[in-house]
């Protein structure tokens, strides 16, 4: 900063201006005005006003250098702002930059670039749609469009995402495996027990092509779908995944997916745990080989009779760390409310020998009751009202529990078709309250195989993440390439989410991580740095604790943004 004098026809002007690069062209800037050199004369008691002007100047020189000194921004009331000059930036991608990083995808970019020799960069495509799909999520066009919104500028066209699609799609698995390695790095995963679930995904589209067939829909929607499995590590951050076809069993992608495991993550020793749906004889058979064990969950109502009744037998029950007995129809519910009973025996089923383990739990069986008791409310509802548009119940549908009558006592056709509730198929339901099967070929405390199977929530979890606050579905792509690559980067936004909820130890809900840092954006003062404009919350404190870099200063100076930019990418 220097003095400058500004002469007129009455007074001379002292002013602080400073020189500034707007635009890659110097200009300067005024910073202060200090007054006319007749008004500080007379405020000065005689004191020369530019000799006192130049040693305020290098007092603010000083305080600058110590980055301590205080910025001063003139605006005016009359002067327009400049037309299409994007004005405001989104700084909350810095923390998911500084974890991308972290675990070497920019390393992994690279080594594809040299491989494949294009000349667009995948590094700054990879990272874009990435932070694009947790902070903005949309269509490869928005991203492209929303990317302009961080605060460092995309060097990309919207034709080279296109294209970089096309290499992430051919390149899933190198990326996957490399991303366990680098992860190993970062901190040791848990990779003793994997969970493996299977969701689809919806087209809006109604013609088959590909990857995109008809299926059993787990949105009920009648449109094309695509398979993703997914395996998690014991501590929820996803591992591997893969897309099939949509008509594709479910029970079939485990094995192709888990090899894949073996023979690129070098893995061999660990424990898999599904749902029932998931849990077909091959598929526990598979892991009943070498090091590898799993715990599946296991339908009551489809066991043998033999085990159900063994299973509802109100006897026979036992709790982890009491050596007692019990008889859960003599038991005082009060007492163990918060409890959960279990029996175990050993099975040999189709030359499969496992452990049938069953638990009861009494605030399960009241949960199942109070969902029962809403469905049975809407179905009574529904006979009141309109029975005659009843449709076909899906097995979980509160229709299950209405019956229709088509014939009188006598045995007569009936002119009009009665309905009601079932009793019948509400008292079946209600035997099985409370109870849930796991199976397994450990040979560990039932307590352990159940804390185990309890945590399959997360990788559920994980894909409602993905549908809702990723929006990964519908669908708009067309080409098979470019829809695995699609769900390449879901996955791997999904992981960059999940490390850093685990560096803010899972103190904020999903919706509160990701709006919080939607949020978090900044005014540029040309010449000078950024102004917060985003509240500053529990959440941005724990936030920059856990990364060790704050942007909550009333001002980040322009040599203090490029300094963050420079760590989150160490």
């Amino acid at each position: 900063m220097r003095l400058s004098l500004s002469k007129s026809k009455n007074a001379t002007s002292l002013y602080v201006i400073k020189d500034v690069i707007e635009k890659n062209k110097r200009t300067t800037k005024i910073v202060e005005k200090l007054g006319t050199y007749d008004e500080l004369l007379k405020k000065l008691n005689g004191e020369d006003p530019i000799e006192w002007a130049k040693k305020y100047i290098s007092e603010l020189n000083e305080k600058e250098k110590e980055e301590n000194s205080k910025i001063m921004v003139q605006y005016s009331p009359t002067k327009l702002i400049e037309k299409e000059k994007q004005r405001s930036f989104n700084g909350g991608y810095l923390f998911l930059q500084k974890t991308y990083h972290e675990l070497g995808l920019h390393n992994i970019c690279k080594e594809i670039s040299n491989r494949h020799k294009f000349s667009f960069n995948l590094d700054s495509i990879l990272s874009r749609l990435l932070y694009g799909r947790i902070i903005f999520p949309s269509s490869k066009l928005s991203t492209y469009n929303l990317s302009s919104r961080f605060l460092e500028k995309p060097d990309f066209d919207i034709q080279h995402i296109y294209r970089a699609l096309e290499v992430i799609s051919k390149e899933t698995n190198f990326i996957q495996s490399e991303l366990y390695k680098n992860s190993q790095k970062l901190s040791k995963r848990n990779s003793g027990i994997l969970y493996y679930d299977c969701t689809n995904y919806f087209f809006e589209i109604e013609q088959e092509q590909g990857l995109k067939q008809y299926g059993y829909s787990k949105e009920h929607k009648p449109n094309p779908i695509v398979q993703m499995g997914l395996f998690m590590d014991g501590d929820g951050i996803p591992l591997a995944f893969s897309i099939t076809k949509g008509n594709t069993n479910e029970q079939l992608t485990l094995r192709p997916l888990e090899q894949k495991i073996l023979d690129d993550f070098k893995l061999s020793k660990f424990v898999v745990c599904t749902d029932a749906g998931l849990a077909s004889n091959d598929n526990r058979k598979f892991n009943d080989q070498g090091q590898r064990a799993f715990i599946t969950t296991q339908s009551v109502k489809k066991l043998k009779k033999h085990l159900k009744d063994w299973t509802l037998s109100t006897e026979g029950w036992c709790l982890s760390g009491d050596n007692k007995v019990y008889d859960i129809s003599n038991i005082q519910e009060d007492q163990f409310t918060d409890k959960t009973f279990y029996k175990e025996r050993w099975i040999k089923e189709n030359g499969l020998e496992q452990k049938l383990i069953v638990t009861y739990s009494i605030k399960y069986r009241d949960y199942q009751r109070k969902i029962r008791n809403g469905q049975i409310d809407r179905a009574l509802k529904v006979i009141e009202t309109n029975p005659s548009k009843l449709k076909k119940s899906h097995q979980n549908d509160y229709k299950r529990f209405i019956g229709k009558t088509s014939v009188t006592p006598d045995g007569e056709v009936a002119e009009k078709d009665l309905y009601s509730l079932d009793l019948e198929v509400i008292a079946k339901e209600e035997a099985y309250d409370g109870f849930y099967g796991v199976c397994t070929n450990l040979e560990d405390e039932a307590s352990e195989i159940i804390k185990v199977n309890h945590r399959r929530w997360e990788i559920e979890e994980c894909f409602r993440i993905m549908k809702s606050e990723f929006k990964a579905r519908p669908v708009y792509l067309t080409r098979d390439d470019r829809i695995e690559a699609h769900f390449t980067t879901c996955f791997l936004a999904m992981v960059l989410y999940r490390y850093l909820e685990k560096r803010l130890d899972s103190k904020f809900t999903c919706s509160e991580i990701i709006q919080g840092l939607r949020d978090m954006n900044f005014y540029e003062i040309p010449g000078d740095g950024y102004i917060p404009t985003y509240t500053r919350t529990d959440f941005t404190d724990a936030l920059h604790e856990a990364f060790g870099f704050r942007t909550d200063y009333q001002i980040i100076k322009n040599t203090q943004m490029k300094k963050i930019f420079k760590d989150t990418k160490n």
